[in-house]
């Protein structure tokens, strides 16, 4: 392991933790005495996407997180919501078994996640993997994102003073310090 600083190849490590995508290790240079993380990754085996034309490249993570970068700009996501899709569709591929996934399968894969994701996001994502020919085609698929929407019963924000029985009231929570559990008797 090289020292990000100084290049050196000799380091110790003073802490290990287990976590969610590998074994996070904290490392010490003997050489300048400065601290840096590693995170060690065990390495699965090599996924393929096979392209339309029936080239085979090998799946990046980082290409698909451009892809959805792109797809998401500029939309109201909380952060880490696309890595978090992301890491899900790469856990997906190989949870599959499969070495060679085909371009058409991971197009959508990626926009069932987006769908539920964000709507815009999908349609971008959609624009360009489909590559619609033509406007009405787009609008097709537009319109097939809409009708869920029409079919769902709008909510009523004002309050019915008609309805037979009381509004359910939330119950009030004691604020301050929690109460000492009382000793058993």
């Amino acid at each position: 392991m090289l020292c990000p600083y100084c290049n050196h190849d000799n380091s110790k490590v003073i802490d290990s933790r287990d976590s969610g995508d590998g074994i996070r290790r904290r490392r010490e240079c003997l050489s300048c005495d400065r601290r840096y993380t590693t995170i060690e990754r065990s390495q699965t085996r090599t996924l393929m996407v096979v392209k339309q034309d029936g080239r085979r490249e090998e799946f990046r993570k980082d290409k698909l997180l451009a892809s959805l970068n792109k797809a998401c700009v500029k939309r109201p996501l909380p952060v880490g919501t696309i890595t978090k899709v992301a890491d899900e569709i790469e856990a997906a591929l190989v949870d599959s078994g499969k070495a060679e996934i085909p371009s058409h399968g991971l197009g959508e894969l990626v926009m069932g996640r987006l769908k539920g994701l964000d709507r815009v996001a999908y349609i971008r994502y959609a624009s360009v993997y489909r590559d619609f020919k033509d406007i009405e085609t787009f609008k097709e698929e537009v319109d097939a994102l809409l009708e869920p929407v029409a079919q769902r019963p709008e909510p009523n924000p004002q309050l019915s003073f008609l309805e037979d029985e009381p509004p359910v009231l939330p119950i009030r929570r004691r604020r301050g310090r929690p109460r000492k559990p009382q000793p058993m008797r």
